[in-house]
């Protein structure tokens, strides 16, 4: 590329995080290895996460030259970046795109605040590598199931009440739960040693149907849960019992603040978050892997736009062929272009840069007076102020991080 290069093709990097999905079984690996063809995917190994964007662990480079793509953009900020990005949000790419393909449940997480994220960077860098947030979004590629965020308090508070087995958590004299009385019994829960959570698991799988009301999927999750991490996680409990499960479908999107619990449980998704890699873990993890349960749990935020399934549910906005989802946050926004058979679209210049890729389907993208050609699997950076015209003779689906 040169200096005058506003649109280039770039190539990810792809992880072996074990829950991810096996083999040529990944979509993330699968959209890999079409832009690497040297590639070799080995059926023995799990792929998790393709990650297109500059942070250093898993970076993006330019597909003609190999260059980092950070690299390039420290280098040509003013054109590649922009006054937003420059003047407001860091002076390097704000967001962190990746494609998921996950096998089984992810750690039971949430993402520091700012101020946490500070302290731990300099602290432990060796472990939390950037002062930064991560509130996140996650788009549907598939059917994708999850737990995000916190069940209304009085099913929670019911759950309890009607499962002794339970009462066990709660702290004496709690009568009418608070937001207080939820972080205290999720830092039980995950506290609990292992003989008092597996005693707890043998009890909630013996659950009637009228004890559990709506809450029976508890029953079919369960013991899939204990396939997958064994009958003494005590993130089980604390998903089953506290957070929000969701099954979406491909387009539909959730928002995860940061201090934000959720697990991913299954599903193709595409991913993005501010310029982060900062993580807490309490459990779907070894306990060796967890972090501080009192820090996790003094860190978690309940506030009420945490504790429903539509609080999680992330709306888009229709622009022609274009959805557009806009978390709230000043990082990003994602789009998301379908293309039918001979269909075309314009998408706008945007204030900052964007980072696209190809999820299905091909065609051709007009960008900076050039014509590219659209492959799945196919990463294009684009620079601030440029407009760029995507046609599909037969179909296809791209999404696209942008700073609006």
């Amino acid at each position: 590329m040169t200096r005058t290069d506003h649109v280039f093709q770039l190539v990810g990097s792809c992880n072996n995080y074990p829950w991810g999905k096996q083999g040529e079984k990944s979509l993330a690996v699968q959209l890999h290895k079409k832009t690497d063809p040297n590639f070799e995917i080995k059926n023995d190994e799990f792929y998790s996460e393709l990650w297109f964007g500059d942070y250093p662990d898993f970076p993006a480079r330019v597909l003609e030259t190999g260059e980092l793509l950070q690299d390039v953009l420290q280098k040509h900020k003013d054109e590649l970046l922009g006054k937003k990005v420059i003047e407001e949000l860091g002076g390097q790419l704000p967001f962190l795109p990746k494609i998921l393909s996950i096998a089984k449940a992810l750690p039971l997480q949430i993402h520091p605040n700012k101020e946490l994220a500070a302290k731990l960077h300099k602290e432990d860098p060796e472990n939390f590598t950037d002062p930064n947030h991560k509130p996140e979004i996650a788009v549907a590629l598939s059917k994708f199931e999850v737990f995000a965020g916190w069940k209304p308090l009085e099913e929670v508070q019911l759950l309890f009440k009607r499962l002794g087995v339970l009462r066990q958590f709660v702290p004496a004299g709690i009568e009418d739960w608070s937001e207080l009385t939820l972080r205290e019994v999720t830092r039980s829960l995950l506290q609990a040693d292992e003989k008092t959570v597996k005693s707890v698991e043998e009890a909630l799988a013996k659950a009637s149907k009228e004890e559990l009301g709506k809450q029976t999927y508890i029953l079919d999750l369960l013991p899939r849960l204990q396939d997958q991490y064994g009958a003494t996680d005590n993130g089980s409990l604390v998903a089953l019992l506290c957070m929000n499960f969701l099954v979406l479908d491909a387009g539909d999107a959730i928002y995860i603040p940061a201090d934000g619990i959720h697990a991913y449980l299954s599903g193709d998704i595409v991913e993005c978050m501010a310029r982060s890699n900062n993580v807490l873990n309490a459990g779907f993890c070894p306990p060796a892997d967890r972090n501080n349960i009192n820090m996790f749990a003094d860190t978690l935020t309940f506030k009420p736009s945490t504790r429903s399934k539509d609080s999680v549910i992330l709306p888009s906005q229709d622009h022609g062929k274009v959805k557009i989802y806009k978390p709230p946050m000043s990082e990003f926004d994602m789009l998301r272009l379908s293309l039918l058979q001979g269909e075309g679209e314009d998408i706008e210049a945007h204030r900052g840069p964007g980072v696209m890729i190809i999820t299905h389907g091909n065609g051709t993208m007009l960008a900076d007076g050039k014509t590219f050609r659209l492959e799945e699997g196919s990463i294009f950076f684009v620079a601030p102020g440029v407009k760029i015209r995507i046609d599909s003779p037969g179909g296809l689906e791209a999404h696209m991080a942008i700073v609006a």
